[in-house]
Protein backbone atom coordinates (compact mmCIF):
# COMPACT_ATOMS: atom_id res chain seq x y z
CA UNK A 1 0.00 0.00 0.00
CA UNK A 2 2.51 2.80 -1.51
CA UNK A 3 1.64 6.18 -2.51
CA UNK A 4 -0.49 6.88 1.25
CA UNK A 5 -3.57 4.37 -0.14
CA UNK A 6 -5.65 3.37 3.09
CA UNK A 7 -8.74 1.50 3.89
CA UNK A 8 -10.30 4.93 4.78
CA UNK A 9 -9.93 6.64 0.98
CA UNK A 10 -9.62 10.39 0.57
CA UNK A 11 -12.99 10.30 -0.85
CA UNK A 12 -14.83 9.24 1.98
CA UNK A 13 -12.80 11.80 4.21
CA UNK A 14 -14.17 14.21 1.74
CA UNK A 15 -17.56 13.13 1.47
CA UNK A 16 -17.99 13.25 5.06
CA UNK A 17 -16.81 16.44 5.30
CA UNK A 18 -19.19 17.28 2.69
CA UNK A 19 -22.09 15.60 4.23
CA UNK A 20 -21.46 17.95 7.76
CA UNK A 21 -21.37 21.23 5.48
CA UNK A 22 -24.59 20.50 3.61
CA UNK A 23 -26.14 19.75 7.06
CA UNK A 24 -25.25 23.08 8.44
CA UNK A 25 -25.84 24.88 5.66
CA UNK A 26 -29.43 22.99 5.85
CA UNK A 27 -29.62 24.45 9.12
CA UNK A 28 -28.63 27.81 8.80
CA UNK A 29 -31.12 28.60 6.31
CA UNK A 30 -33.77 27.09 8.31
CA UNK A 31 -35.01 24.95 5.74
CA UNK A 32 -34.81 21.82 8.73
CA UNK A 33 -37.27 24.13 10.70
CA UNK A 34 -39.62 24.81 7.63
CA UNK A 35 -39.44 21.25 7.45
CA UNK A 36 -40.37 20.22 10.53
CA UNK A 37 -42.66 23.13 10.52
CA UNK A 38 -44.48 21.63 7.77
CA UNK A 39 -45.09 18.14 9.43
CA UNK A 40 -46.46 19.71 12.31
CA UNK A 41 -43.98 19.49 14.51
CA UNK A 42 -43.64 23.20 16.04
CA UNK A 43 -41.30 23.90 18.62
CA UNK A 44 -39.74 20.38 18.40
CA UNK A 45 -38.46 21.34 15.22
CA UNK A 46 -36.75 24.50 16.65
CA UNK A 47 -34.78 22.10 18.74
CA UNK A 48 -33.84 19.52 16.03
CA UNK A 49 -32.97 22.14 14.08
CA UNK A 50 -30.22 23.03 16.87
CA UNK A 51 -29.32 19.64 16.95
CA UNK A 52 -28.92 19.18 13.41
CA UNK A 53 -26.88 22.34 13.07
CA UNK A 54 -24.32 21.23 16.33
CA UNK A 55 -23.87 17.32 14.78
CA UNK A 56 -23.09 18.84 11.64
CA UNK A 57 -20.52 21.35 12.70
CA UNK A 58 -18.89 18.40 14.66
CA UNK A 59 -18.83 16.26 11.94
CA UNK A 60 -17.13 18.93 9.81
CA UNK A 61 -14.74 19.70 12.41
CA UNK A 62 -13.71 16.38 12.84
CA UNK A 63 -13.58 14.77 8.79
CA UNK A 64 -11.87 18.63 8.13
CA UNK A 65 -9.39 17.66 10.53
CA UNK A 66 -8.77 13.95 9.28
CA UNK A 67 -8.29 15.44 5.68
CA UNK A 68 -5.79 17.63 7.16
CA UNK A 69 -4.60 14.37 9.11
CA UNK A 70 -3.91 12.73 5.96
CA UNK A 71 -2.71 15.37 3.93
CA UNK A 72 -0.31 16.27 6.22
CA UNK A 73 0.90 12.41 6.88
CA UNK A 74 1.24 12.07 2.57
CA UNK A 75 3.25 15.46 2.35
CA UNK A 76 5.42 14.72 5.20
CA UNK A 77 5.96 10.59 4.43
CA UNK A 78 9.43 9.78 4.93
Amino acid sequence: MSNCHSSCGILGLFLGFLTGVVWLLLSILHVNTGFFTLLGLGSLGTILNILIALIGFLVFIVFGLLIFKKAWRCYYKK
